[in-house]
């Protein structure tokens, strides 16, 4: 079925707790109202001080409770909480959140996630300490235990003022959340068992215990390319460089890499067992060839550094790549982007290349959207506009499904 029709119907309880983010309710109903989604409201007291249950109720088509004392809402609540398919907290305050891996029930949100009987996801919005202290990490990781899905949290601006972790997801990733969350029991999964192997973040190469080499790569797509492909049913290893984004998907496994050549001595540990291998990561290409076993102190105007090249991961997969396995690679660029892509895509022998440029606004390492172009083996060419990057990962795998039963 298609994504885009899967929210068509389904009854969707929107959680609202007390957080600045509580803006973005208004945008995440209409965007779920438009798919066809029927949409009912819970606050927190704390949530009317941002927005107001009028706006949420006009928006919804449907009345918004807010205090466990108000007529009907004592009963209402264990209703709601049966009749949602989805229970989506947003946003889900480090209090709320708190709260819920307590089981405490001091208002009229609480009670209703408590009553709850179908699948719980909440979508974190707190500053970046916060989030970092080790009680909210060990409050997530509780309500992850319950079965809870955690819609990953994004990096940017701060209610406080401060660059940095905590910033709620946007609207429209939450949305594409819910797609894939219906679309996994509502058709038959077109990549079930198939063995998976992505790459995804940076690498770094030492100068010394202090310094390395290394690029701006997050690992944010390729993480969701890992996610969307373990949503269709594959058994996807993730290959992570250092980074500070991670996965709790259930059917991922992630092996954590720093340099190129740990990277390049996973993927060819797995590669002979592997149906499929997406190969997302920002590799360095060169390395030095000393690395100085004490830190190198300051002293002429200028240092040199011999450098010597990493092992090209790509080409070696595609040098032995089986007639049964697929090869997907990345090209970012920042100039004649189509040619170097086409270029990389005959040389390495792969089945698909993504496309993207530094030069498209919005896309390229950090941002939490990407503007990309795919080429099949053929050189065929399809364009797509910018996107969130879970939704890209859609549109990447939907391409490697195709590609499976060309």
């Amino acid at each position: 079925m298609d994504a885009t029709k899967m929210l068509q119907g389904k009854k969707i309880l929107l959680g609202v707790s007390g957080s600045i983010a509580a803006y973005k309710a208004a945008t995440l109903i209409r965007l779920l109202v438009k798919e066809g989604a029927i949409v009912k409201v819970v606050m927190t007291p704390a949530a009317a001080d941002f927005i107001t249950p009028l706006t949420l109720a006009t928006l919804s088509k449907n009345e918004v409770p807010l205090h466990i004392s108000d007529h009907n809402s004592w009963n209402n609540h264990v209703m709601l909480g049966r009749w949602a398919d989805v229970m989506l907290i947003a946003p889900a305050s480090a209090n709320t959140i708190a709260k819920m891996a307590l089981g405490l029930c001091d208002n009229l949100l609480l009670a209703t996630y408590l009553s709850a009987t179908c699948p719980v996801m909440f979508a974190p919005a707190m500053d970046e300490d916060m989030w970092h202290h080790p009680a909210t990490r060990s409050n997530v990781e509780k309500l992850q235990s319950y079965g809870h899905q955690q819609i990953p949290i994004a990096t940017g601006e701060l209610a406080s003022g401060l660059f940095g972790e905590g910033r709620m997801a946007e609207p429209e990733q939450m949305v594409a959340w819910l797609q894939r969350h219906f679309s996994q029991t509502a058709a038959p999964q077109p990549l079930h068992d198939k063995i998976v192997v992505v790459t995804a973040g940076p690498t770094i190469e030492h100068i010394d215990p202090v310094r390395y080499i290394s690029n701006h790569s997050s690992g944010k797509m390729g993480i969701a390319v890992a996610e969307a492909l373990a949503d269709a049913g594959a058994r996807v290893k993730l290959i992570l460089g250092p980074t500070s984004r991670q996965t709790t998907h259930t059917g991922i496994e992630t092996i954590r890499v720093q340099t190129a050549q740990e990277m390049f001595d996973q993927v060819m540990k797995i590669y002979p067992i592997a149906n499929i291998v997406v190969a997302a990561a920002a590799v360095a290409d060169y390395r030095p060839v000393n690395v100085a076993g004490k830190k190198i102190k300051k002293g002429e105007a200028q240092l040199h550094i011999d450098l010597e090249k990493t092992p090209d991961i790509l080409r070696t997969l595609g040098d032995s790549k089986g007639p049964q396995q697929l090869l997907i690679g990345f090209s970012l660029e920042t100039n004649n982007e189509k040619e170097y892509a086409l270029k990389k895509l005959r040389e390495k022998h792969l089945d698909m290349i993504v496309m993207n440029s530094l030069a498209d606004a919005g896309a390229g390492f950090n941002y939490d959207t990407n503007k990309v172009t795919l080429f099949d083996r053929d050189g065929k060419e399809s364009n797509f506009p910018l996107k969130s990057k879970q939704a890209v990962a859609q549109d990447i795998v939907s391409a490697i499904i195709e590609l499976q039963h060309a």
